[in-house]
């Protein structure tokens, strides 16, 4: 996707009612948009976070008057589930008990936080139960649609739950002999159900991908909903989207050096020319989700 359009759709999805507009009207994938929003939500909210909580006193004066939570969040913009978490504790919900409130709704204190909890619920795609749970799944099918993939192809590979204990930092697959992409031996691949936009390419790249190229060596990651175009790979990292990593054909050993010629069209992998490696793309995020601490 061109910088100019994923610009005007994150600017485009404030709201998730958006999300069902904007696919309708442009006949766009609806999760890829929701994708998008949960990016433009989670970073609005992890930046204007503490803003917001100095506010919680004064805020929750006003639902002692009347207003509801919802009409709050709505007013701040900011996530009804967050925006319900802090007025909780403000009210005196204990902090361990306030979670469990949104998860059991029943628990509430009184028929009104019942109500406004139930409420808060409804209108949040994100940071409820709910939305959590969706972007989890979303994250183990894209997990599981590459262990397909390497299974198809005959590739030995360990998970993270193999090496849980034996590494600092483990990839989501780390190969048991190496793949060969165009001359750059790969022993790790990374899933990401996710869009890689230049702050999320970022983040991953401090957080996990550049330790694995420290421990394991070069490897890939798959951004099953696309990335930028333009966007280049960081020394060691090959990007790939959905659509070149079901394409690839991966060779089991060092390939002839005739092999090395061509390289594949668009911007969906960049390999480094031969005898150099990939470009630092300048840093891709925010979490989606950099969730703002509770």
């Amino acid at each position: 996707m061109d910088r100019a359009t994923y610009q005007r759709l994150y600017d485009t999805l404030a709201t998730y009612e958006d999300v069902h507009r904007v696919a309708h009207v442009e006949h766009r994938d609806e999760e890829l948009l929701l994708v998008i929003h949960t990016h433009r939500v989670t970073r609005d909210a992890t930046r204007r976070f503490y803003v917001v909580k100095r506010q919680v006193p004064k805020l929750v004066g006003q639902y002692k008057h009347g207003r509801t939570m919802l009409d709050i969040a709505r007013e701040w913009r900011f996530p009804p589930v967050l925006m319900g978490q802090l007025m909780l504790g403000e009210l005196g919900v204990p902090r361990k008990k306030v979670w469990q409130t949104f998860l059991h709704p029943e628990t509430a204190p009184d028929p009104r936080l019942r109500e406004e909890v139930d409420r808060l619920l409804e209108h949040d795609m994100i940071y409820s139960p709910q939305g959590l749970e969706l972007q989890r799944e979303r994250g183990r099918k894209g997990e599981e649609r590459m262990h397909r993939w390497l299974d198809r192809h005959g590739i030995g590979f360990r998970t993270e739950k193999d090496l849980r204990g034996k590494y600092q930092k483990t990839p989501d697959a780390l190969l048991d002999e190496p793949i060969v992409f165009y001359g750059q031996k790969l022993t790790w691949i990374e899933s990401k159900a996710n869009f890689g936009d230049d702050v999320e390419l970022r983040k991953n790249l401090r957080r996990q991908l550049a330790p694995y190229t420290e421990i394991f060596g070069e490897g890939a990651v798959v951004y099953w909903y696309g990335f930028v175009d333009g966007a280049e790979s960081p020394p060691g990292i090959l990007l790939w989207d959905a659509e070149t990593f079901e394409a690839i054909t991966p060779v089991l050993k060092e390939p002839p050096a005739r092999a090395h010629a061509a390289h594949p069209k668009g911007d969906h992998a960049r390999p480094p020319p031969p005898g150099s490696p990939p470009e630092d793309p300048g840093s891709r995020h925010g979490g989606s989700s950099g969730a703002p601490p509770p």
